[in-house]
C-alpha cells in the first residue's frame, strides 16, 4: 500500500468515455449521467460530437463517492463530503494504475494518519469523549473499512506496545483497547445483510487473550457482508472442535500471539482428525508470532493467511 508521501497526483487529462468509466467504477450509465445533470458531478469534458470523456481523477472521485454511498451515506452527502475535503486538501488522489481496486483504495486519505496520532494521544490520556468525537471527525470523510485498517489497528498495536515496553500502565492499556474492541465489535454486529452462505468461524487458540486481531478481520469480513460466528478469546480444542461439527463452516481463522499459545494452537489436528482428513472446513491462522517468527509456520498445521489484513483479506476471499 502506497503511504501518503508515495501518492502521486492523479491525471486530469480526458480519456475514458463514459462505457469504460461505468465498468471501472460500477455504476450504470444512467447513474452517471443522473449525477451530472442533479449535482454536476463530475463535470466530464465532451469530445467534439458531444461525447463525455472522464479522467483518472474522476474515476477516482466516482470510485469514493461510491464507497460511501456503500457505506451508507446518501448521494448528496457523499458528492458534498467529496468536495468538501477536496476544497479543504484533505485528500490525495492516486495515480490510477496503482489503485487496489480489490479494496476500494481509489482515494487515500491525507488527514487519517493525524487522526490516527490524535487517538492514540487521546486513548493514553484517558480522554474518552474526546478520543470519540476524533473517530466520529474521520468517519465523516473515511469508510469506516479504512478506519479499522489505518486507524483502530494501528493504535490498538501502538497500545498494546506502549504496555509492553511500561509506558502505560495495565488500567490505561485496559480502557483503550475496550475503546477499541466497542467499536470493532458494533461493526461485526451492524455490518450490511450478510451472504447467503455459511459462517466464517473465528477465534483464539488457547490461553489466547488478545483478540484484536481476530476483532479486526471479523469486523472486515462483514463489511464485506460475509457471514461471522465470533468465539473470540482463549478457545480449547476440544470445544472448538464441537462446535465445527455443529455449524459446519465455511472456513475457521485461529489466532495466536505468542510461543505458548502458538504450540497449544498447533495441536488442533490432534483433536480433529475428521478434519485433518476431509479436509473441510479449511484451518487457517495467523498472528503475531507466525509474522515475526517465519519458523512457527512450519509447525503449525493449516494454511497461513499472511502478514497483514490486506494480504489476510485477499486470502480468505479467495478462499471463500
Amino acid at each position: 500500500m502506497n503511504s501518503v508521501n508515495d501518492v502521486m497526483q492523479a491525471s486530469v487529462e480526458p480519456l475514458y468515455n463514459i462505457g469504460v468509466v461505468a465498468r471501472m467504477t460500477g455504476l450504470s450509465m444512467a447513474t452517471l449521467r443522473a449525477w451530472e445533470r442533479r449535482y454536476e458531478f463530475p463535470s466530464s469534458e465532451r469530445t467534439a460530437g458531444g461525447h463525455r470523456l472522464y479522467s483518472e481523477r474522476d474515476v477516482l472521485a466516482l470510485r469514493w463517492v461510491k464507497s460511501r454511498i456503500d457505506d451508507g451515506m446518501q448521494t448528496a452527502q457523499a458528492i458534498h463530503a467529496l468536495q468538501h475535503q477536496e476544497k479543504t486538501g484533505q485528500l490525495i488522489y492516486t495515480d490510477i494504475t496503482n489503485i487496489d481496486a480489490q479494496y476500494g483504495k481509489s482515494i487515500i486519505p491525507a488527514h487519517l494518519h493525524v487522526y490516527n496520532e490524535k487517538l492514540y494521544e487521546k486513548l493514553i490520556q484517558k480522554d474518552i469523549q474526546q478520543a470519540e468525537i476524533i473517530l466520529n471527525e474521520a468517519l465523516a470523510s473515511t469508510s469506516p473499512e479504512e478506519i479499522i485498517l489505518e486507524m483502530l489497528g494501528p493504535t490498538m498495536a501502538k497500545i498494546g506496545d506502549a504496555w509492553e515496553q511500561g509506558k502505560i500502565s495495565i488500567s490505561t492499556e485496559h480502557l483503550a483497547t475496550n475503546f477499541l474492541r466497542q467499536r470493532l465489535l458494533m461493526w461485526m454486529l451492524s455490518g450490511p445483510p450478510s451472504r447467503s452462505s455459511k459462517p466464517v468461524l473465528l477465534a483464539c487458540g488457547p490461553n489466547e487473550w488478545h483478540e484484536g486481531s481476530l476483532l479486526i478481520l471479523g469486523s472486515l469480513l462483514r463489511r464485506r457482508r460475509w457471514p461471522v460466528a465470533y468465539l473470540g478469546q482463549s478457545v480449547p480444542l476440544d470445544d472448538l472442535y464441537e462446535i465445527i461439527k455443529d455449524i459446519n463452516p465455511s472456513l475457521v481463522i485461529l489466532v495466536a500471539m505468542t510461543e505458548s499459545s502458538a504450540n497449544e494452537l498447533s495441536n488442533w489436528a490432534n483433536v480433529m482428525p475428521e478434519v485433518v482428513n476431509s479436509g473441510r472446513p479449511i484451518i487457517s491462522y495467523g498472528g503475531r508470532i507466525f509474522s515475526l517468527h517465519p519458523e512457527w509456520r512450519l509447525r503449525m498445521p493449516g494454511l497461513y493467511l499472511g502478514n497483514s489484513f490486506r494480504e489476510g483479506l485477499e486470502t480468505i476471499e479467495r478462499l471463500l
